[in-house]
């Protein structure tokens, strides 16, 4: 039998950014419904922001809602972001993501086991 690890907000946003598999991408407000954190998208931002920069985390594969990232076109971080995209396969056109083509859809599976939220 599994025991349930009762896991701050923090950790549970760090674990399900931590699934969403290469190429595809998840929006903040999809991260926070799955981490049981419903209408909490900008507390996902604010917690990717303040991540340590020891702890690994696939944040550039989160975007907003509408497949936008969320960085100025032109700015460092988002030229970072569209470069690891790119690297993945994922095409970035206009500081965009196709939500359709690339998005994150956990299986029953993940959601039964790997999100416990």
């Amino acid at each position: 039998m599994t025991r349930f690890v009762k896991r701050t907000a923090v950790e549970r946003i760090r674990h399900t950014v931590s699934l969403v598999p290469k190429g595809k991408v998840a929006s903040y407000g999809q991260v926070a419904d799955l981490a049981g954190l419903p209408g909490r998208a900008r507390y996902v931002g604010y917690c990717l922001r303040n991540t340590p920069s020891s702890v690994s985390l696939p944040w550039h594969r989160i975007v907003r809602s509408d497949g936008k990232l969320a960085f100025p076109e032109h700015s460092d971080t988002a030229r970072s972001q569209q470069t690891l995209l790119h690297a993945e396969g994922i095409t970035v056109s206009n500081n965009r993501v196709s939500i359709g083509k690339y998005g994150w859809q956990p299986d029953l599976a993940a959601l039964l086991h790997d999100i416990p939220y």
